[in-house]
């Protein structure tokens, strides 16, 4: 493997990655700000496609942040139930919107700090909203970003806050959000927990842990 920086694999990770996968879109189906933001909250511990089940009837049944500011949490929860953790996401869900309706004018706001002030919502999703909704800079850290990245040796770490400081030194800023959506396709389709396809991956050439067949 060539001796290049871990800058310059960043980049041709980013631009490899995106020959691979040129659609680098949110698996999660939403038509507002609102509906990417409850998705992703309910997809905590839960399959992006389940969520997608659900959220239809969801959003019919309360269509914007006064709806949901106004529903009992009990209400909530039946059209969430088969996402798991059921409880804890209504409860997050209506208080989340009660403060966006108390504080925000019923508007999803569009900075890091004023997101990760709503109930249940944190870096990782505040990131998701940022880069797809407002087209800000955002490294989505989930565990398919945290396993291929350390693959690739950008980090030898599990926290997510720790990992985002660094991927936001070696990527592009107008280019990281949509690797991050890269990085969970093939995390996906290749790079997958148990058995990476270390032989079918676009990144062989220039990930450490294809070239000496080690799994991290």
């Amino acid at each position: 493997m060539n001796r290049l920086t871990d800058q310059e694999r960043a980049v041709q990770a980013v631009d490899l990655l995106e020959q691979e996968y040129p659609e680098a879109i949110c698996s999660l189906v939403y038509t507002d700000p609102l509906q990417l933001l409850i998705a992703t909250r309910l997809a905590a511990q839960c399959t992006d496609k389940r969520v997608n089940m659900v959220t239809p009837s969801l959003f019919a049944a309360f269509p914007d942040a006064s709806a949901f500011a106004q529903a009992d949490v009990s209400e909530v929860e039946e059209y969430i139930r088969s996402c798991g953790l059921y409880k804890t996401k209504a409860r997050d869900i209506v208080a989340m919107c009660r403060m966006l309706c108390d504080r925000f004018d019923g508007t999803v706001p569009d900075t890091m700090e004023q997101l990760t002030e709503l109930p249940g919502i944190g870096r990782k999703t505040a990131n998701l909203v940022l880069g797809d909704i407002f087209g800000k800079p955002a490294v989505v850290v989930d565990t398919h970003c945290i396993r291929i990245t350390g693959r690739l040796g950008f980090h030898h770490s599990k926290d997510a806050y720790q990992i985002e400081k660094i991927l936001r030194e070696l990527l592009p800023p107008e280019r990281s959000n949509d690797f991050c959506h890269r990085l969970v396709l093939h995390g996906r389709a290749v790079c997958t927990a148990r058995k990476p396809a270390c032989i079918d991956c676009c990144l062989k050439n220039i990930c450490p842990s294809a070239e000496s067949k080690t799994e991290i």
